[in-house]
C-alpha cells in the first residue's frame, strides 16, 4: 500500500544544497516536498528605530545572535549615516556569525569575540570577562529571553533594541494548499498558519514541529502533534520525518 503522506510542506526556504536530506527523503519514499516559509523578516525604518530613542554610538560593544541581526544593524547604520568606530567590539553567538561580519567590516582590524558552543551560557561567559563594556543587542520583535536572563544574573550593562520584525507570509486566495503534512520550526509559523487559514481544520493532516516552543504553540492552537523533534532518536526534523515515514511504510507493508 502507498503512504498516506504524498505531499508535504516544509515551512522554510528551499535548501541551497542538493545534498539536503529532504531531497533524499523525497526520492526514497516517493513523496512531493514543497518549501514555503510561513514567516519573513522585515527591517525597521530609520524613523521607527529612532522612536526607541537609542543612540548606537553610546555603546562600546554590539552583541549579535544571528546573521540576520548583523544585516539589519549595518543596514540601519547606513540609512542613518552612523559611522561605527574601529574601537567598537563585537560579541557573537558562534564563530560562523563572527566570520559573517567580514561582509561589513575589516575583520582583522576589529575586536571580535564569540562563544565556542553556540549556547547563550558560553557567550555570556565571554561577555562577563568584559563587564565594563556597554552592550547593545539588536533583536527581532519576536525573540527568546535566554540570553537576556543570563546577562541579568551577571549584572551586565546592556540594552536591547528591535531592528527587524517577524511577519506572516501571505498566501493568495487561489493558491493550492493541499498537503498531507505540514512541518513548522517556530511559534510564529503556527501563528501564520492560523492567520492565513482562520478556518483551518487539521483532520487527517499530519503536523510536525521542531523545538519545544513550536510544539507548545501548536498544542495551544488546538492542533494534533504527529511528529516532534529534537528527540534522542531524531535530533533533526529530517531525521524525525524519515523515522515517521519509515514506520508508516512498515506498518502499511505489515497490513496494520
Amino acid at each position: 500500500m502507498a503512504l498516506s503522506i504524498k505531499k508535504l510542506l516544509v515551512s522554510q526556504p528551499k535548501p541551497a544544497s542538493e545534498k539536503s536530506p529532504y531531497f533524499f527523503i523525497a526520492e526514497k519514499y516517493g513523496v512531493e516536498i514543497d518549501f514555503r516559509p510561513f514567516i519573513k523578516v522585515e527591517p525597521l525604518t530609520a524613523k521607527e528605530f529612532r522612536q526607541q530613542r537609542i543612540s548606537i554610538l553610546d555603546y562600546t560593544a554590539i552583541v549579535f545572535t544571528a546573521r540576520t541581526a548583523i544585516d539589519h544593524f549595518f543596514h540601519l547604520c547606513g540609512e542613518m549615516r552612523v559611522s561605527i568606530p574601529e574601537t567598537m567590539k563585537y560579541f557573537c553567538m558562534t564563530d560562523s556569525i563572527a566570520v559573517y561580519l567580514q561582509k561589513y567590516i575589516i575583520y582583522r582590524k576589529r575586536k571580535i569575540f564569540y562563544g565556542q558552543t553556540g549556547k547563550p551560557e558560553d557567550l555570556v561567559a565571554v561577555i562577563a570577562k568584559h563587564s565594563k563594556e556597554k552592550y547593545l543587542i539588536p533583536m527581532s520583535d519576536v525573540h527568546k529571553d535566554d540570553l537576556i536572563n543570563l546577562l541579568n544574573t551577571k549584572k551586565i550593562h546592556y540594552k536591547t533594541t528591535v531592528m527587524y520584525r517577524t511577519v506572516s507570509t501571505e498566501f493568495s486566495k487561489d493558491e493550492k494548499f493541499d498537503y498531507d503534512m505540514l512541518l513548522f520550526f517556530s511559534p510564529a509559523g503556527i501563528s501564520s498558519l492560523l492567520k492565513n487559514f482562520p478556518d483551518f481544520r487539521q483532520e487527517d493532516i499530519k503536523i510536525g514541529c521542531f523545538g519545544p516552543s513550536t510544539a507548545k504553540a501548536a498544542l495551544e492552537a488546538g492542533l494534533r502533534l504527529d511528529v516532534e523533534a529534537p528527540t534522542p532518536e531524531a535530533p533533526s526534523m529530517t531525521a524525525a520525518l524519515e523515522l515517521y515515514l519509515k514506520r508508516e511504510s512498515g506498518d502499511k507493508k505489515n497490513g496494520r
